[in-house]
């Protein structure tokens, strides 16, 4: 009986050893205070829940090299970011493809928008692969520098990178920018 209970605590300790010492928590899914995305390891800067009318849509999560509640400084550097969602419903990949779409075009000007017009049916086609985003499917979009978006379905990556910080900053505009789509969920991204 001692031996089981010593084996049965090593087993335990060692376990515990290996998992983050820190994670938040939201709508019950765990989010680890940081993610390696290629060489960097980022920080989670905040979380905060999408709802749209009564229904909660997803849990975002922004990860960035260093934390701050400053969105241009967020917007602006050329760096590697994670912006990830959590799906808590159901949700088209049309519907989300509409969202962001629309999101961006908010947020940039007519210039801008012309210039990223290709990238964008890119996008639009990576997202339309999706189908059909599941409560519990964790979606990630990626910015490594140099390589460009990379969105991820459960770990699985969708479709060729989206070249340019640019068309990753009016991504991220959506939820941290001038016009958000949501000023709640942009105060909790920033950590507010």
């Amino acid at each position: 009986m001692k031996k089981l209970l010593v084996s049965t605590l090593l087993a335990l300790s060692c376990v515990l050893a290996g998992a983050p010492a820190h994670a938040a928590m939201l709508e019950g899914l765990r989010f680890d205070d940081t993610v390696r995305l290629g060489s960097r390891e980022l920080q989670l800067n905040g979380l905060g829940v999408r709802a749209v009318y009564i229904f909660k849509a997803f849990v975002a999560a922004l990860y960035v090299p260093q934390k701050t509640a400053a969105p241009q400084a967020i917007l602006d550097q050329d760096a590697p970011r994670r912006l990830q969602l959590r799906m808590l419903m159901e949700v088209d990949s049309g519907e989300i493809k509409k969202a962001l779409v629309r999101g961006m075009r908010k947020n940039v000007n007519d210039a801008e928008w012309a210039a990223m017009q290709d990238r964008v049916d890119q996008f639009a086609r990576t997202i339309d692969s999706i189908g059909v985003a599941r409560e519990g499917d964790t979606i990630n979009l990626d910015y490594l520098p140099g390589q460009g978006l990379q969105l991820a379905v459960n770990e699985v990556s969708r479709g060729p990178a989206i070249g340019g910080a640019d068309f990753y900053q009016a991504l991220l505009e959506i939820f941290v920018g001038p016009n958000p789509v949501d000023t709640r969920l942009k105060k909790a991204l920033l950590g507010q």
